[in-house]
């Protein structure tokens, strides 16, 4: 069976809608050349994360619709280049904006849009409107069907983000994000895809955007492999400048069926208190970006 083939477009956001547009679809143009079956951009690639070097109403004011003709522009690509796309944005919501992810398939049909859950209160972003769920869709690609959730950026330190998309069937999580991937951040990832037996792709952007360092990165999930003895790291892509990955899906759904992670051996009845709503934490950072 054919690899699924990920293009994690770990680019430079230009400094106009336009600029991005144009830049965002030549990329997605190289990714079809490269063989890609899905492309992913990393966060609000609409206006490039620009949200802390300017004020709040001057980004606000750069909120572009979900169906707006950049949007569209995306989803025709992703029909033209039968290549699933996944646009990032700052959308357009009510008072406040949402830092949003929309996923087309390859043949430009919208499957979702999820909004970042859990944005960063404690810093500019809780000028945004957090979103309200999180979503699974599956997408037809050449090498058969994905089911594919999404999380943005900080939704990464809480488990709950993956574990719900997890229940709700993803094999395949898509992370767009715009921080420092040091060694902590990737270690959520690695652990959020061995828990739940799914495979992580995150994007980020590339180290001249300010407070990035690219290293966008792919685990995919499988500790234990039936010809290897000992345990492996899930770790099979952090690029550089990389923009192309394999990710192969027989061997992880196979996995998933004959290990013990993830949903296996899960007592929900237990878990009761993380329904409950929040308690007041002892501190508040001030200084986080995530």
């Amino acid at each position: 069976m054919k690899k699924l083939k990920i293009g994690l477009l770990q680019i430079s956001p230009c400094d106009s809608l336009d600029g991005n547009l144009k830049k965002g679809l030549d990329f997605c143009k190289k990714a079809k050349k490269l063989g890609c079956d899905i492309a992913l951009f990393p966060e609000m690639w609409s206006n490039g994360y620009r949200i802390y070097d300017r004020p709040v109403e001057v980004w606000k004011s750069e909120a572009v619709s979900q169906d707006s003709d950049f949007v569209r522009e995306f989803g025709n690509a992703a029909r033209d280049l039968s290549m699933a796309i996944g646009i990032t944005l700052l959308e357009k919501h009510e008072d406040n904006p949402r830092n949003s992810i929309v996923l087309f398939d390859r043949f430009g049909k919208k499957q979702f849009t999820y909004s970042k859950v859990h944005t960063c209160d404690f810093d500019v972003e809780r000028n945004l409107t957090p979103g309200e769920d999180f979503y699974v869709a599956t997408i037809n690609t050449a090498c058969g069907e994905v089911k594919v959730g999404a999380m943005i950026c900080y939704d990464r330190e809480f488990p709950e983000s993956a574990r719900i998309l997890m229940l709700k069937g993803a094999e395949l999580i898509l992370v767009p994000n715009a921080c420092p991937m040091e060694i902590n951040r990737l270690s959520q990832l690695r652990g959020r895809a061995y828990e739940n037996m799914l495979a992580i792709a995150t994007c980020n952007y590339p180290k001249d955007v300010p407070d990035c360092n690219g290293a966008s990165s792919v685990f995919d999930g499988m500790a234990y492999l039936p010809d290897e003895q000992e345990s492996r790291d899930t770790c099979i892509l952090q690029a550089d400048e990389k923009e192309g990955i394999f990710l192969d899906l027989d061997k992880l759904r196979q996995y998933r069926e004959s290990e013990v992670h993830g949903n296996a051996y899960r007592h929900p009845e237990k878990y009761l208190l993380l329904c409950d709503t929040k308690t007041e934490y002892p501190f508040v950072r001030e200084d986080y970006r995530g």
